[in-house]
């Protein structure tokens, strides 16, 4: 690939979001035509860049070449009849300046890009096609990209974004930003689609690789977007935070070869400071609205502990055990309790935390999640119960689909036998 080509793609990913957000308000919330048009005009600028180069004004030639391709396809597309007259009176005839177009371009572009992600994280679709749609006509990633960090066939990602788009047309969904109680409501989705992309990037489920930094940066690009857009919301700000600030390690997560490296014996001095700033900064914004702390904002307060300790042994663990417990309240659930279980045994009492597993390894939903032996494992080590925590290690392997965390937890096993 020649650097022309590469500049053009760059150009491509900068524009896309705006591109289909902008085109999306012209067909009235149509996302599946929106991103076709936006494809059409990537695939014109493609073959007329390369040749005359990429233009000064990039966003405004894409837009203006998609939506005379909307006009051109008024007489093939049926579902376009109804807008014929509208589409008509705004381009037909009309000769602008690139500035012009992209000035009319920008109009309300930041409600166009919440309506999008808004959109494409709708309630009534499931969460495996929120993850798929947000990727692919936000993030602009392809289906290829989707379907390999995820670690699916490139039919099945194809079928959650097609399924995706016909479940919205179906619904009739708006293309608009929900207001009061509904905004929170839905503001919920649209955060935890945000977090599961950056979690996948972080520790990948499946496959070969312990992470895939590449989600993690689109995770942050769109958290950031977001928090721009809703600077009232706190969890918005809290999210950012808590993705800036574990973002920080993925420079000293692995060796160079790829095996995985535990957060306590990672070299503190590879941590991003950059990002450990932007974290923290993150996390004063959304303290400063002065709301109670959602689940988002605890969690970054967990995060800026572990960053605020220059060693692993000048952790605050009573201060992450109370975030904990403060989380725990306001978000009830098993895999909190087992995370509140492993700072509490981090905070000097592993006999309390073991009894708190144990009964959580007893819930079903929690069967076959293989965090839970690797915890029990883990706390046991601390107790001297090397036995005992070999086993739990090994179980712990033997649940994981993720090639590279299995090493490491079989590396343990072996390491209690020493």
């Amino acid at each position: 690939m020649d650097e022309t080509q590469r500049r053009i793609e760059a150009v491509f990913r900068i524009e896309w979001a705006r591109l289909v957000a902008g085109l999306a308000r012209f067909v009235r919330g149509d996302l599946a035509a929106a991103e076709e048009l936006a494809q059409d005009a990537l695939v014109a600028a493609l073959e007329t860049w390369a040749h005359d180069g990429i233009p000064r004004e990039p966003g405004a030639w894409l837009m203006q070449v998609a939506k005379h391709r909307a006009l051109k396809r008024i007489d093939r597309q049926k579902r376009w009849e109804r807008k014929e007259p509208e589409l008509t009176r705004v381009l037909e005839g009309r000769q602008e300046s690139a500035s012009a177009i992209e000035a009319a371009a920008d109009d309300d572009v930041g409600d166009d890009l919440l309506r999008l992600i808004f959109a494409s994280c709708h309630p009534s679709l499931s969460a495996d096609s929120r993850v798929a749609l947000t990727l692919r006509v936000v993030s602009g990633l392809t289906t290829a990209e989707i379907a390999a960090a995820f670690v699916i066939s490139e039919a099945t990602a194809a079928q959650r974004i097609v399924r995706a788009k016909h479940t919205l047309a179906a619904a009739g969904a708006a293309f608009e930003v929900p207001r009061g109680k509904q905004l929170a409501r839905r503001l919920g989705s649209v955060l935890e689609v945000v977090y599961f992309v950056f979690n996948e990037g972080y520790v990948a489920t499946a496959g070969g690789d312990w992470m895939r930094p590449a989600l993690c940066e689109e995770a942050l690009r769109l958290g950031r977007i977001l928090a721009e857009l809703v600077p009232n919301e706190a969890e918005a700000h809290g999210l950012v935070a808590l993705m800036e600030l574990q973002a920080s390690r993925l420079g000293a997560r692995t060796l160079p070869d790829g095996t995985p490296i535990p957060l306590f014996e990672q070299s503190r001095a590879r941590w991003d400071r950059f990002l450990i700033e932007r974290g923290l900064l993150a996390v004063k914004r959304g303290v400063a609205l002065g709301k109670a702390p959602g689940p988002y904002l605890l969690q970054a307060g967990i995060a800026a502990c572990h960053a605020h300790a220059r060693t692993a042994e000048d952790t605050d663990w009573p201060r992450i055990v109370a975030l904990y417990d403060q989380l725990a309240a306001t978000m009830p659930s098993p895999i909190v309790e087992l995370n509140r279980a492993v700072a509490i045994s981090f905070a000097g009492a592993p006999a309390a935390a073991l009894a708190i597993v144990d009964q959580l390894a007893k819930l079903p939903a929690l069967q076959g999640y293989h965090f839970v032996p690797a915890v029990r494992a883990d706390i046991l080590s601390r107790l001297g119960r090397r036995n005992e925590a070999r086993v739990e290690f090994k179980r712990a392997a033997s649940l994981t689909k993720n090639a590279r965390e299995r090493d490491l937890l079989l590396k343990r096993a072996a390491a209690t036998q020493s």
